[in-house]
């Protein structure tokens, strides 16, 4: 890099235009590096995608900045050391050459999703204690509506101070969902996969938005832990009002919330509980999930993410009015590219200096 040898070949493939500012000031900071941008397109077709890329940069390549592009085989690019990913996860490349086959590191923008995402969260959840799904139909209908009448009693509504979230995966996205909930006047409650059980281990090592999240761990009244079913029903078990998805996809994660995990939540039906989904759609059984809404189980859910995506026209999941669906779009916002070339240029800048990156994949977790 700064310093470094010429042949260093930063290579961006990814499906948005060329940030020139930004990358002029990853040159200005690093002149001996070399920058080629390619704009691909959206499709999610990696065969495609890869050759949408010169065989020229491939082989020349010893950084990649990528979302969906990745080269057929590691011969291709014999030079690479790191891949950058701009999503907060990676399993879309899990089944890839590079990523089965190479110790070649790989990092993500975990962490610049934060704020935008909480604010989602936060909204949907709002949406629906405050059941403006109903108030925006009748604004449509020119009709002011009145307490008593067939519309919902608009007088209902809980705040959410004293409340209890339960936050699954406190991770970069949902320590700021933490954050704002505390703001509210709720109390998180935790889970993460392995035990943090001490102050150091509760602390944020990621890539961290300033004046965002919660860099000690010092928010959660309660932290649980573990993947095996037992923990996870035992967390799910804690009076939660509100559970937030927002852990990884991974084989041990897929379908993690089913049946028996939304009896456990909701105490049976007896406390129904409100489910937000903003990490993967296959992280939550979507049959189970759509009988435990039509039989009371849960109270309502707000979902980013389905399975499959897009969600099918003929999903029961469009018409409940419990149900708040959008397209896959919580964590988009203008300051995402921005965001993602920060956690680079930083990785960027440790490369140089011989210390160690943030945001790693640790490929026998998945994340």
């Amino acid at each position: 890099m700064g310093g470094g040898p010429p042949k260093d070949l930063l290579l961006c493939a990814l499906p948005w235009p060329e940030p020139k500012a930004i990358l002029a000031q990853i040159q200005k900071r690093f002149p001996k590096l070399a920058i080629a941008y390619v704009q691909t397109t959206t499709t999610r077709d990696f065969a495609a995608l890869r050759k949408e890329v010169p065989e020229s940069l491939w082989s020349k390549a010893t950084v990649l900045c990528t979302l969906f592009t990745f080269p057929q085989n590691p011969s291709d690019v014999p030079d690479l050391e790191l891949v950058h990913l701009t999503s907060a996860g990676s399993n879309q490349m899990q089944n890839q050459p590079l990523y089965t086959d190479t110790d070649v590191t790989i990092t993500t923008s975990s962490g610049i999703h934060g704020p935008q995402i909480a604010e989602w969260v936060i909204m949907t959840g709002l949406v629906s204690s405050h059941k403006y799904k109903q108030l925006y139909e009748l604004q449509k209908q020119r009709k002011w509506g009145k307490q008593g009448s067939e519309q919902t009693d608009f007088h209902k509504v809980r705040d959410q101070v004293g409340r209890r979230l339960g936050v699954l995966g406190y991770g970069s996205i949902g320590r700021q969902v933490g954050r704002v909930a505390k703001a509210l006047g709720m109390e998180v409650v935790a889970y993460t996969a392995t035990p943090k059980d001490t102050a150091e281990k509760k602390k944020d090592r990621g890539f961290i938005v300033p004046g965002t999240g919660d860099v000690d761990g010092e928010i959660p009244v309660e932290w649980y832990s573990g993947l095996d079913k037992a923990s996870r029903l035992n967390f799910l078990k804690q009076d939660l009002d509100w559970l937030v998805v927002s852990v990884p996809l991974t084989e041990q994660t897929r379908h993690f919330l089913s049946t028996e995990e939304f009896e456990a939540l909701s105490d049976g039906g007896r406390r129904p509980a409100f489910v937000t989904n903003i990490a993967r759609g296959p992280i939550i059984d979507q049959d189970a999930l759509i009988k435990a809404l039509d039989d009371g189980t849960l109270l309502g859910a707000a979902l980013d993410v389905t399975d499959p995506e897009p969600l099918p026209a003929d999903s029961p999941l469009w018409e409940k009015e419990n149900v708040i669906v959008t397209p896959h779009i919580s964590g988009v916002g203008e300051s995402y590219t921005e965001r993602t070339f920060k956690v680079l240029e930083e990785n960027l800048v440790r490369r140089e200096k011989g210390e160690k990156l943030i945001n790693v994949v640790n490929r026998k977790r998945g994340y």
